[in-house]
């Protein structure tokens, strides 16, 4: 039998809850630069707590909804982790993506024919629903941690596909020097925006993001025209957002050719009919036995709104039941007889 790692096993992902506000705030202080939906702004974030808790109320429209999660260590009652579910994105504020294109420039006398690569300026994932805000402490970034945070959304959209639209994207931090700066940034926005990243990055976290409009130019840039430096990070990610892509790419996003206009980062995009959560999770009745030994590790979690909650638990879902140990039960606030949604915690995709 496979054992979880000694944080692993008391670790849930739930639904926020008011009396979160502290331990959020203490983990957006160790984030760095580059997360623009999750700031240790109290003001921004105690407004971002309120529409969540809202959100789970169901006292809100769905596409104003901000489903906000924390990872929480029951031993100590720590939050060490948060991820989040945006209804919709650019209803109330533009939402503004770079789309690579390309323009081909041809001259038959010549016998001269070149594509060249382009940016533009779009606003083309207006109305998707958003993954957003995934952080993971550094002492949890072990064992089936990472898998859980990033992949319990998927099982949250799975119990309630009827409130999200058909699109669902994922901004990636884009690639950063060692000092935190981005040589997109320095080679392209900074010419126009005349301020640093870290201020380009503030005012957008704070929804002031008029400005993009008012000083990016409208027509088409070529990426030749730009340093090799620059060139060479359009579509990377930070280093430490590698592991957070490959898990989302197992789920059924992918890149389309959209980036973040301020550090280039991938934009990764699916169908919502199309992920892997909505295709092969299932319904299952808890059962009142204790589990067998087992190396096979899945996702469960409860289905109920208000306190959503999900956990990456070693048990099997046999014809339509699951049997789960006494803790398991705890963290997901379920007994014997109460439905969960499952899902296998590792995808087939490589």
């Amino acid at each position: 039998m496979t054992t979880n790692s000694p944080n692993e096993s008391y670790c849930v992902v739930r639904a926020v809850r008011a009396q979160d506000l502290d331990g959020l705030m203490t983990m957006a202080g160790q984030v760095g630069g580059g997360m623009t939906t999750f700031k240790p702004d109290l003001a921004m974030m105690s407004r971002r707590v309120e529409i969540a808790c809202a959100s789970f109320a169901e006292t809100i429209a769905p596409e104003q909804r901000d489903y906000l999660f924390v990872m929480e260590d029951i031993r100590d009652h720590r939050l060490v982790g948060v991820c989040a579910i945006k209804g919709a994105v650019g209803l109330d504020e533009p939402f503004y993506n770079y789309r690579i294109g390309t323009l081909v420039h041809s001259s038959v006398e010549l016998n001269i024919f070149s594509r060249m690569d382009t940016l533009y300026l779009s606003n083309d994932l207006t109305g998707s629903a958003e993954l957003c805000s995934l952080f993971l402490h550094p002492d949890y970034r072990s064992g089936s941690n990472g898998k859980l945070l990033s992949k319990s959304r998927f099982l949250f959209i799975a119990q309630f596909p009827q409130l999200f639209p058909a699109r669902l994207i994922a901004e990636l931090r884009g690639f950063q020097r060692a000092d935190g700066t981005s040589p997109f940034w320095d080679h392209l926005g900074q010419h126009f925006f005349k301020m640093d990243f870290d201020r380009a990055d503030d005012l957008s976290s704070l929804g002031k993001k008029s400005f993009i409009a008012e000083l990016m130019p409208r027509h088409p840039l070529y990426v030749a025209y730009l340093p090799k430096v620059a060139q060479d990070v359009i579509g990377m990610v930070h280093v430490d957002t590698a592991p957070a892509r490959r898990l989302l790419e197992q789920e059924g996003l992918h890149y389309e050719g959209y980036v973040d206009i301020f550090d280039a980062g991938p934009v990764l995009q699916a169908r919502i009919s199309e992920l892997r959560a909505i295709r092969e999770s299932t319904l299952a009745i808890v059962d009142a036995t204790e589990p067998s030994a087992t190396d096979h590790a899945i996702l469960v979690a409860n289905t109920t709104m208000q306190d959503f909650r999900v956990i990456a638990a070693h048990a099997l879902n046999q014809q339509e039941h699951i049997a789960l140990s006494a803790l398991d039960r705890q963290l997901l606030a379920c007994e014997p007889g109460d439905p969960v949604r499952t899902m296998s915690l590792n995808s087939s995709r490589k």
